[in-house]
């Protein structure tokens, strides 16, 4: 049988970003599997992009991660870091606040990831001033599609007001918390938003092996 040809990049300067994801996963993931996964995180994140300015760079990072899931899926069973995914609807604020106060919180005990069934455009504008008051951080954030590679990885996937649109895999622990959705609130309602989720994060770390 003939090779297959490599996905087409919808965006010519996605190369660079092909070449890069492909060196570093030389070895586990072959070069057709980074470009079609960098391919499709374009398509996605391009259905809600209000502006195609950073479409690229967003492009790689959402494609790191998703092949960093996916590597993960592929290694021995059980190794690595506990792997925590947060859903909700849009990944602009619960789901947001929830991942990186984890990350913060946790200091390298875990991975976090964060996804939207049906992703916003950007970040809402009051998460990442509620976030810094913590220590926390969120600069670099932004609404991603949920993908089948990180829900595969994950070992606990936390719902957040996205009701029946997550898929359930078998095998994962699923908690769903049921938390205010903090879209066009006063900040000062985003702030016990926000406390209220870091005391779950709490609990969350303390169920965890140390």
């Amino acid at each position: 049988m003939p090779a297959s040809s490599p996905p087409v990049l919808p965006d010519p300067r996605l190369a660079a970003s092909a070449a890069r994801l492909a060196t570093r996963h030389a070895g586990h993931l072959s070069a057709e599997t980074v470009q079609g996964l960098l391919a499709d995180s374009y398509r996605r994140l391009a259905e809600t992009a209000r502006v195609a300015t950073h479409l690229v760079v967003l492009a790689e990072r959402l494609t790191a991660e998703r092949l960093d899931a996916l590597a993960h899926v592929q290694s021995v069973p059980g190794s690595g870091l506990p792997r925590v995914l947060f859903v909700c609807s849009h990944n602009a604020g619960r789901s947001q606040l929830a991942a990186a106060l984890l990350q913060y919180r946790a200091a390298g005990r875990v991975t976090v990831s964060s996804a939207g069934t049906h992703p916003a455009a950007e970040v809402e504008p009051h998460i990442a001033q509620v976030l810094t008051e913590t220590g926390a951080e969120v600069a670099d954030a932004f609404p991603k599609p949920l993908t089948d590679e990180v829900i595969q990885a994950a070992d606990i996937v936390i719902t957040m007001g996205c009701g029946d649109a997550c898929p359930i895999v078998p095998g994962r622990r699923y908690l769903d918390w049921p938390v205010a959705d903090p879209d066009g609130v006063p900040i000062a309602v985003v702030r016990q938003i926000r406390d209220d989720i870091d005391a779950r994060i709490t609990g969350l770390l303390a169920s965890l092996p140390a």
